[in-house]
């Protein structure tokens, strides 16, 4: 396993560092003592059983700096034991994904000698996670050095340490020889190609590959919409009945696309060994808190909060908040009505090049405001979300997805609705629509890739200058790579990733029919997204840890959600075209019915559809139950090897709570 950091003995280390540890620079020296004994300590007594050692930094401009940053590896054979540990999937000789064991080792595929390479670099250093994640403290009252940081036995030992302070950060480090060849291959090539997502999730991990593998289907399923709405755009539309035509396109293109994606994620993460992965027990997150007790699964001591207590929180300051901020939005967008109703008036007053600009100025102001609005809010949910002491990540994330979501989709498209079905002005409409999807896009790409980069340019080159003040001609790489790391912004998930094709999608899916080339502006957008989001990921932040990931989460949900909605607006805006009017001229209220009564029949054509196309492809289906009867059969083989006096009946009652565990 060559990570291309290996350090000889002169330099710092006589191992291959893979993880970043840094505490705080004042730090309790018993405390470091304590911490770096459990991380290097035998597992059977309680510790990681890895390596660690100290990484000793010169005094930058006469001030000392911080010695407290430790640089963690491991040896090949307890990243191997460790693989098992973590559940890790792997290709068996007979091209199916089986759960790693360290016992049979040798009939996995691609293992050769002692396992050299066997191992990934983003496994490796999710495997030293997950030891330093469940290092528990053993008959420890507090934290050596510090009376007042509480332990008790099976308490997470870096959690602790991470809510007090104590342990400031930890973060894999990026390998600069891989790095190089993943950067000519994803980004520095400008091509007409698909992106190496094999390689991206070699480097980074499946939840980060699945993105980007979401990204490029994603792009690659507008082109049709973009192909139709070119011309469409072009031509007089408005006098044909290609409104409605487009608009049915619309409603059959969400459905499929969302469906076959399914079956796209299935076959990667079969392919990554994620599919059949089974989830670990969830540990508390690091910031929940409450009155000591037991867990009734685990049987350790844990914090517990009473259910009751987050539910009020919950529903008496959570909820009134969201409804306050979405009347605030409501109330800046009835004041961008006023602006534009104030632009108009110029306008119409002295028509000119000048008053004409103008029009456009309040929807660019409204398009600016929604981004501000949507940022600010993001860390008032953060705060609520994270006082409300969710004690799992899990139910944590879908909290706060939640609050973000409904606050977006109001902030962002509630203007979109009342031109659309309360004024019923299309021009507007068109007009407020592509304003706020180039107005948007811009002002993303400027704060996600290239003031991020600026910023930290600048940073590098004062870590350059300050290292050769150091330094000298003495070459320390090691030093230099972990010192620009440590200052790199820390990469928070895919969370503000998916919530922008989120609403990219809900531009498109929603209100395209109006404006066609939205389809357009979004494929142009993503193609840049692609490059600019992966050359931050390798430049402008901390390499993330690796997690494992069968799909996209919660954001399936969110993308099917639109896609509904997406339903019921395109047949209101077919209702609302001049083409279908023209068809009840006496009668609006036998329109609005039969308008109703096609709804429900697309709504139920596309429940339909999404039954009748398999989430996960056949082939697939095959190989997951020829495992699964692979592993039954090594069961009962077992149980009649192991256990030849019992009868047919008791072999069946133990075979069968043997399967329960080993499925569960």
């Amino acid at each position: 396993m060559q990570l291309g950091l290996s350090v000889s003995d002169s330099d710092v280390s006589s191992f291959t560092p893979l993880v970043v540890l840094e505490l705080a620079d004042d730090t309790k020296a018993e405390a470091i003592t304590w911490l770096l004994n459990r991380i290097r300590g035998k597992q059977q007594n309680g510790g990681a059983e890895l390596l660690v050692d100290q990484l000793l930094f010169p005094a930058q401009d006469g001030q000392k700096s911080n010695q407290n940053v430790f640089v963690v590896g491991s040896t090949l054979q307890r990243l191997l034991k460790g693989a098992e540990d973590v559940g890790l999937f792997k290709e068996f000789q007979d091209g199916t994904m089986r759960g790693f064991t360290y016992a049979n080792r040798e009939s996995f595929k691609d293992f050769y000698g002692d396992g050299e390479g066997f191992l990934s670099d983003a496994e490796c250093q999710y495997i030293i996670k997950h030891e330093l994640d469940t290092l528990r403290a053993k008959n420890e009252e507090h934290v050596p050095g510090y009376p007042k940081v509480k332990l008790y036995p099976g308490k997470s030992v870096v959690r602790r340490l991470q809510s007090k302070g104590v342990l400031v950060q930890y973060f894999p480090l990026h390998n600069k020889e891989d790095l190089k060849r993943l950067s000519f291959s994803w980004y520095k090539k400008i091509k007409l190609s698909f992106q190496p997502l094999d390689d991206i999730r070699h480097y980074f991990g499946e939840g980060l590959a699945l993105y980007f593998g979401f990204l490029e289907y994603f792009t690659f399923a507008l082109v049709p919409m973009a192909f139709i709405g070119i011309p469409y755009y072009l031509f007089d539309w408005e006098d044909y009945d290609k409104y409605v035509l487009f608009a049915v396109f619309n409603l059959v293109w969400s459905t499929v696309f969302l469906e076959v994606w399914k079956r796209c994620s299935a076959t990667l993460a079969y392919g990554w060994g994620t599919l059949s992965h089974k989830k670990a027990f969830e540990e508390p997150r690091a910031g929940f808190h409450g009155a000591l007790g037991f867990n009734p699964i685990t049987g350790r001591e844990e914090p517990v909060y009473p259910s009751s207590k987050r539910q009020l929180r919950i529903y008496l300051v959570s909820v009134p908040f969201v409804l306050l901020c979405l009347y605030l939005s409501f109330y800046v967008m009835m004041v961008y009505f006023d602006m534009e109703n104030w632009a108009i008036s110029i306008y119409n007053e002295n028509p000119n090049l000048a008053t004409g600009i103008l029009l456009f100025v309040p929807s660019i102001i409204y398009a600016v405001v929604i981004e501000i609005m949507n940022l600010l809010y993001r860390y008032a949910a953060e705060f609520l979300t994270n006082w409300e002491n969710h004690r799992l990540e899990s139910s944590f994330q879908n909290h706060l997805v939640l609050k973000v979501l409904v606050f977006n989709f109001v902030n962002c498209f509630a203007s979109l609705f009342y031109i659309a079905f309360v004024m019923q002005d299309m021009v507007l409409l068109r007009q407020s629509l592509a304003t706020l999807l180039i107005t948007s896009q811009i002002l993303n790409q400027v704060m996600e890739a290239f003031l991020p980069y600026w910023l930290q340019r600048r940073r590098n080159k004062k870590v350059h200058k300050r290292m050769r003040r150091m330094m000298g001609d003495k070459e320390l790489p090691l030093l230099e790579q972990v010192q620009l790391e440590t200052e790199m912004n820390t990469y928070l998930g895919t969370f503000d990733d998916y919530l922008e094709q989120f609403l990219l999608f809900g531009y498109v899916s929603l209100f395209s029919c109006v404006y066609p080339l939205a389809a357009v502006l979004v494929v142009l957008n993503n193609i840049t997204e692609v490059y600019s989001d992966a050359f931050k990921m390798c430049h402008v932040f901390k390499r993330p840890f690796s997690e494992p990931a069968a799909n996209i989460g919660v954001w399936q949900l969110a993308f099917e959600t639109m896609s509904i909605i997406s339903v019921v607006t395109n047949c209101a805006l077919i209702g609302l075209s001049s083409q279908v009017k023209a068809y009840f001229p006496e009668s609006e209220t036998q329109m609005i019915l039969i308008v109703v009564a096609i709804e429900h029949v697309l709504l139920a054509f596309k429940f339909i559809l999404a039954f009748v196309i398999p989430d996960v492809p056949k082939h697939i289906q095959v190989k997951l139950a020829k495992l699964e009867f692979d592993s039954l059969e090594a069961l009962k083989k077992r149980v009649s090897t192991n256990f030849p006096f019992l009868n047919n009946e008791s072999r069946r009652k133990y075979y069968f709570v043997d399967k329960i565990c080993l499925f569960a």
